[in-house]
């Protein structure tokens, strides 16, 4: 049976599935999420290297941002994991504040700055978190902060969270090219 257009937007706004938090982390685990971060910056490089600016004002998604759009918004949402991070491993249980993303990603630089300078963010932020997360012992990964609408986030989740991130957008970027034949 054929799938309908809201099923469509659907599977292009998850294109590899919801986050699902798991319940047990192993260090293995771990290892791997700090590799996906760790080669994030560069992956997400290469898939915008050669997009043009009418291509990076595409929306990947009926209703969703732009690719320049999601550019902008990974060191924006990174540099806040970054600092999640950080207040955890100093403070106990610190309350963090939320940030609005869609408000974020409005704002006029994210809809017309170049692309360039994000990335370069990104990967510096990037070289710096998994310096930080590779010096983290399994008692760091089990420390928590708490999210005013999501409740106690152990690290460890908060990891697999942001290696999630990163490869969700990069397969909104890598599928749009796909869809459009760029």
């Amino acid at each position: 049976m054929g799938t309908t257009s809201a099923e469509n937007v659907r599977d292009l706004r998850y294109p590899i599935g919801r986050f699902e938090p798991p319940q047990t982390v192993t260090r293995k685990q771990r290892d791997a999420w700090i590799g996906d971060l760790e080669r994030f910056p560069a992956d997400l490089t290469r898939a915008v290297r050669d997009l043009n600016d009418a291509q990076l004002d595409t929306a990947y998604r009926p209703g969703g941002w732009t690719v320049r759009q999601l550019v902008h918004h990974l060191p924006d949402s990174h540099l806040n994991a970054y600092v999640r991070f950080r207040l955890a491993l100093t403070e106990i249980t610190p309350v963090i504040k939320p940030y609005d993303e869609a408000a974020w990603a409005r704002l006029p630089d994210a809809n017309t700055a170049p692309i360039e300078p994000s990335l370069k963010l990104l990967e510096s932020l990037h070289i710096r978190l998994t310096l930080l997360l590779r010096s983290m012992q399994d008692a760091d990964f089990a420390r928590s902060f708490q999210h005013p609408e999501l409740g106690d986030v152990r690290l460890d989740r908060n990891l697999a969270l942001y290696s999630w991130h990163g490869l969700h957008h990069l397969a909104h970027i890598t599928g749009l090219k796909e869809r459009e034949g760029w």
